[in-house]
């Protein structure tokens, strides 16, 4: 048995084991089903809406910073890959999945262009921790005392912390490298080596290009913001606890904790997330808060399975496993990091 086959049997087994744990008393369970049967379905269909917005903002973000690559994708098309993306995002350890299957399939559309492609990609996740990490870090400046008023609640304010200032220092090393022009001269077995190497191509490339990098930036309020107020609207849905500013300042340490790969697409830990801080900082009762988290998560599964419907009749790229989907795109980053390819004529 492989160690990616052996990680995968461990993650389902979390994910099982959390949910078996959340649903083991029957009282709460029927408390869950009875908050659901009197939702309130116009919030419920807000945040539908709300996700809309966030697509189309991300989207947008994506143009941009294809453009800057010199590549020219319709609307209509880079929708239908979008859309693919978050196919896959709900079911995968982390929400890797999406930008992989991305990836993939943006390289069919371009394969005249397939660095430039896999580095407007890569460029679209750093603009988007960036986006986070500044968005989040003026939500918690303004309501750093509520979201410590509780242990629990402190310690996972400061896990979220901890994670943005490693995210910052491996941002801040690669940007070192680059500036130093130490990108070339990194051990090959360097861990995430290509990725500091691909990153050094990127920030070249987006540095020149500022005003679009900007632009970029800019359009991370809507999809952050967007995606904290989703789940506003389906609290909403079920309790009048919980105040915008309040879903604002603790989305950001769900989704994060949650994306670390240790359960599939994070289920089972963020409702644990959603227990210990709806219920520590808004008072809102454990079975509510279960019941927003899943209903939260069902709204992206509502938008995954219109991505499903593009992904069926997608052309001209052949469907693939997202395990074939990992090689190539690992293979791409490696012939980057490689100097074995080239992006807009000049050799890396």
């Amino acid at each position: 048995m492989s160690k990616k086959t052996l990680f995968t049997l461990l993650q389902i087994a979390v994910t099982v084991g959390i949910l078996a744990f959340l649903f083991r008393d029957a009282e709460k369970d029927k408390q869950m089903l009875a908050a659901l049967a009197h939702a309130n379905l116009w919030w419920i269909a807000a945040a539908c809406g709300v996700f809309g917005i966030v697509a189309l903002a991300a989207i947008t973000r994506w143009k941009v910073l294809l453009r800057v690559q010199g590549i020219h994708i319709g609307w209509g098309r880079l929708t239908a890959l979008f859309l693919i993306g978050i196919l896959f995002n709900p079911f995968m350890p982390g929400g890797t999945g999406g930008d992989v299957a991305k990836i993939f399939y943006l390289l069919k559309e371009t394969p005249d262009k397939k660095p430039a492609a896999l580095l407007a990609v890569l460029m679209d996740r750093l603009v988007g921790l960036f986006g986070l990490i500044l968005i989040a870090g003026v939500v918690i400046a303004l309501r750093y005392q509520w979201l410590t008023q509780t242990p629990t609640c402190a310690t996972l304010l400061y896990t979220l912390l901890a994670i943005f200032g490693g995210s910052i220092g491996f941002i801040l090393l690669s940007f070192a490298v680059t500036g130093l022009g130490l990108v070339h001269k990194l051990p090959a077995r360097m861990p995430l080596r290509d990725k500091l190497v691909d990153l050094s191509v990127a920030y070249n490339q987006y540095g020149r290009a500022w005003g679009s990098s900007l632009l970029a930036l800019l359009l991370c309020v809507p999809v952050h913001l967007g995606s904290f107020t989703l789940f506003y609207c389906v609290g909403r849905a079920f309790t009048e606890r919980g105040a915008l500013l309040d879903f604002w300042g603790i989305m950001p340490i769900v989704n994060t904790i949650a994306s670390i790969p240790i359960s599939i697409g994070g289920t089972g830990v963020r409702e644990g997330l959603f227990i210990k801080l709806l219920g520590g900082l808004c008072q809102i009762p454990e079975a509510t808060a279960v019941t927003i988290s899943l209903t939260g998560y069902f709204v992206l599964i509502l938008w995954s399975l219109g991505g499903g419907v593009v992904y069926l009749f997608y052309r001209p790229s052949e469907h693939a496993a997202l395990a074939e989907m990992s090689q190539e795109v690992g293979q791409l980053e490696h012939a980057i990091a490689e100097g074995e390819q080239t992006v807009e004529g000049k050799s890396l």
